[in-house]
């Protein structure tokens, strides 16, 4: 059997050598890099339709531009796929959002081609401006472009940067990689006026033929005039860039963004011009593979798949996410109050509100990557009447922190913030970790927080937060909805824990999802040490369960507070706070949460398990305590039936077995 040739893509190891590549060779790059996109995402997850349509612009930027030197920022940085196969990390491609491997999105630690871990959207034209006025005032010949992609030219930040360009007066360059989509459908004015121009001709072809045919017209000297006068008529009514040209940028476009002779001829022309310009590009999301471009909204990040030939067979569900309990929980609620109103950014299918825009699109606003907006916008609706749900993961929410704090918070406006991907977000990293929500959610006067650990706690906890006359918030993972805590759910009462397990040895004094770790804790330490603890989910983190909490430092056992968030200024922050305005011993109290540090992309479990919030690690934390209070105290606390293990072996009886 003959052995399989040589891949193109396996031979580059840097843009250089893609230089020295025909055109045919480029299009059977091309392909190659689509087939190992679609490979690696379908086997381990990612973000696959934005990285199959930009494949050709990808390889004609490092045609063209020497990003060794020049400075490439990309917004979003999801779609940079094959960027990274291109500069030197094809051989570690398959590691991609795997821990210890490449991560989903440019990471300056990975290589010097990637100048910003980009996560969010909106970024690119402020950060790489700053790069270009600095090479600028250190005259350096650099060159800079922001390729801006999936709707991101629509945020406010991306607005600002091109507002400030005009004074820069060096090349810069934008690629406005224009799919039609952010993640769903792109909304807006300026998604319209995007539309209108692809189904249009563009201003710079049409001007292009006429200016040609009237040169060839022989009337000499005397046709300028007229060609003159034909380029301001067409720039006034063909012309779709006149916003940007307006603010000082040169517009070009739209053209097809899949033609990489086209492609390279344009950028070569427009990295010459020296003042700042934006080019239109038309891509397909989902190029190259047809379930992606039939379903590019499902494609935009799925988890893996089986991929055969054209078709994706998609794994069985056979759990409940919190993603699609808050998708029932909401449609629920709105068939009762006719007040409630859904707002997202972008994310109807991320923050699960494809169902309620079903049911309910009159009362559905997506407001596409506008966090700031959404929030501002929820305060108006509050005010006139209405009860604004605002579903956005918690990592981007913190982007409306200043409206969250102005036109909600210090208004008083019943605005309910429901926050998916809350904690350790897995496989996307860093960049979208929702570890702050707490810490700056809970300094606004006022705001009610809350931690729901099952799925009838968060049908509750959105209920109750719905019933408020101020603002609200709710926090939940990307994870599986864990087992139905023991017993009734009682309703959410402001400032009330729940004590789900009852024990005598010390308390695990929890903030929500955690509790389901907690709960393993508990079994484990009962199994292998004999102890018995109480597991509480505290629910609230503003305002707190004063009386409850109170009571368990009182007890004198020791208390493990747990939380999947920063443990500066989250809920373990909070509980100190208290004790200390209290003056109440917390000499046996310890916190476990995300420490002070960025935690790298890779399963959830195992980061938990690397910041210590996984099951065994929460028993040996508790465990350690509970033997540390009982020497103290001369084995007061020690349950009869406990073996009196020497602190120094702290290991279960499980891991000892396995060595």
């Amino acid at each position: 059997m003959d052995a399989k040739p040589e891949q193109l893509l396996d031979r580059i190891r840097s843009p250089h050598q893609l230089r020295r590549l025909s055109m045919d060779e480029l299009a059977q790059l091309t392909d190659e890099i689509r087939e190992r996109i679609i490979k690696v995402v379908s086997r381990q997850g990612g973000h696959l339709a934005s990285n199959l349509g930009v494949t050709e612009l990808t390889i004609a930027l490092h045609y063209v531009f020497d990003f060794s030197q020049d400075r490439l920022l990309w917004d979003v940085g999801h779609q940079c796929y094959a960027h990274k196969m291109l500069t030197g990390r094809i051989g570690k491609f398959d590691t991609l959002r795997k821990s210890g491997g490449l991560s989903g999105f440019p990471a300056p630690t990975e290589s010097p081609y990637d100048l910003f871990a980009t996560g969010h959207a909106g970024t690119a034209i402020s950060t790489a401006a700053g790069l270009a006025w600095a090479d600028k005032a250190r005259k350096l010949q650099t060159k800079a472009v922001a390729v801006v992609g999936d709707a991101g030219i629509v945020n406010g930040l991306s607005l600002e940067g091109i507002n400030n360009l005009a004074m820069l007066n060096r090349q810069f360059l934008i690629i406005l990689n224009d799919n039609s989509m952010a993640i769903d459908r792109t909304q807006g004015a300026l998604a319209m006026a995007l539309d209108a121009l692809r189904l249009a001709p563009t201003y710079s072809e049409f001007k292009h033929s006429a200016v040609n045919l009237l040169q060839r017209i022989p009337l000499g000297e005397e046709i300028s005039e007229a060609i003159q006068h034909l380029k301001e008529g067409l720039k006034s009514t063909l012309h779709g860039g006149q916003l940007f040209e307006a603010l000082g940028i040169g517009y070009f476009g739209p053209i097809d963004g899949h033609d990489i002779p086209g492609l390279i001829r344009v950028l070569r022309r427009l990295s010459e011009i020296d003042q700042p310009v934006l080019l239109h590009v038309h891509t397909q999301k989902g190029r190259g593979c047809q379930y992606a471009i039939e379903d590019p909204c499902r494609f935009h990040s799925p988890s893996a798949y089986l991929h055969q030939g054209d078709k994706a067979i998609l794994p069985a569900e056979n759990t409940t996410t919190w993603t699609e309990v808050f998708s029932e929980a909401i449609v629920e609620l709105a068939r009762k109050d006719e007040k409630i109103v859904a707002i997202t950014a972008a994310m109807p299918d991320g923050t699960g509100l494809v169902k309620f825009r079903q049911e309910y699109p009159d009362r559905y606003i997506d407001v596409g990557i506008t966090e700031s907006h959404a929030m501002a916008m929820a305060g108006g609706l509050a005010r006139a009447g209405y009860r604004p749900v605002v579903a956005i993961y918690s990592t981007f929410m913190q982007r409306a922190f200043d409206q969250i704090f102005e036109e909600v918070a210090l208004q008083k406006l019943p605005v309910l913030l429901c926050m998916d991907r809350a904690g350790l977000i897995g496989s996307d990293g860093a960049v979208h970790h929702g570890f702050a929500d707490v810490t700056y959610l809970r300094v606004l006067p006022g705001m009610v927080l809350m931690g729901p650990a099952d799925a009838a706690e968060l049908k509750a906890a959105m209920a109750f937060g719905l019933s408020l006359d101020g603002p609200s918030g709710i926090r939940y993972p990307r994870d599986e909805i864990p087992a139905d805590l023991p017993g009734d759910c009682p309703p959410f009462e402001l400032a009330k824990g729940r004590i789900v397990r009852q024990g005598t040895d010390g308390f695990m004094l929890c903030y929500g999802a955690i509790v389901e770790q907690a709960l393993k804790a508990a079994d484990l330490l009962r199994s292998e040490e004999g102890f018995e603890v109480s597991v509480v989910n505290a629910r609230f983190a503003k305002p707190l369960d004063t009386l409850l909490i109170t009571k368990l430092i009182t007890s004198g056992r020791p208390i493990l507070i747990c939380e999947d968030h920063s443990m500066i200024g989250g809920f373990g922050s909070a509980v100190l706070e208290m004790a200390s305005s209290r003056g109440l011993d917390t000499s046996k109290v310890r916190l476990r949460g995300i420490p002070d540090r960025f935690i790298a992309h890779g399963r959830r479990q195992e980061q938990l398990t690397e910041v210590n919030l996984d099951a065994v690690n929460l028993m040996l934390s508790m465990k350690d305590m509970i033997l540390h209070s009982a020497e103290t105290l001369r084995g007061q606390y020690l349950p009869s039936n406990a073996r009196r293990t020497d602190r120094r072996s702290a290991e279960p009886k499980r891991a000892r077995k396995s060595t």
